[in-house]
């Protein structure tokens, strides 16, 4: 349904540090960086970062969460490891979460600017 989507930061360096490493656990890259905006995925980019003077407040009670596609359960973990040596912060070590689906294997991360993230891989490969 989705095509893209896009948020707004404050420190797009620092932003780029933090994604290229996370993302690049996951197999997408950043296919743009420029004129304060960045574009991240695997053939096109999808998730669009750019500056903003008054990005979203980080808010948990909101429900507002991105989650990205793994292709296997070591890239959920290593997405989630990268993530935290990155300057993220944990939401929720790489695990089953039986609550939301059998073979449901995800981690959650909170990205510098408070963005809620996850990693999801729905098959066994390992």
């Amino acid at each position: 349904m989705l095509d893209h989507v896009s948020i707004g930061v404050r420190d797009i360096a620092k932003t780029q540090a933090f994604y290229d490493r996370t993302l690049e656990a996951l197999g997408y890259r950043c296919l743009h960086a420029g004129g304060g905006s960045l574009g991240y995925g695997a053939e096109s980019v999808q998730f669009w970062i750019s500056s903003a003077d008054h990005p979203v407040d980080p808010d948990a009670r909101s429900g507002l969460h991105f989650c990205f596609a793994a292709p296997t359960r070591s890239a959920v973990d290593a997405f989630h490891a990268q993530a935290l040596a990155a300057g993220g912060r944990d939401n929720g070590m790489p695990g089953l979460r039986a609550d939301y689906g059998p073979g449901y294997y995800a981690a959650f991360v909170i990205d510098p600017d408070g963005y809620r993230l996850e990693a999801y891989c729905g098959s066994d490969s390992h």
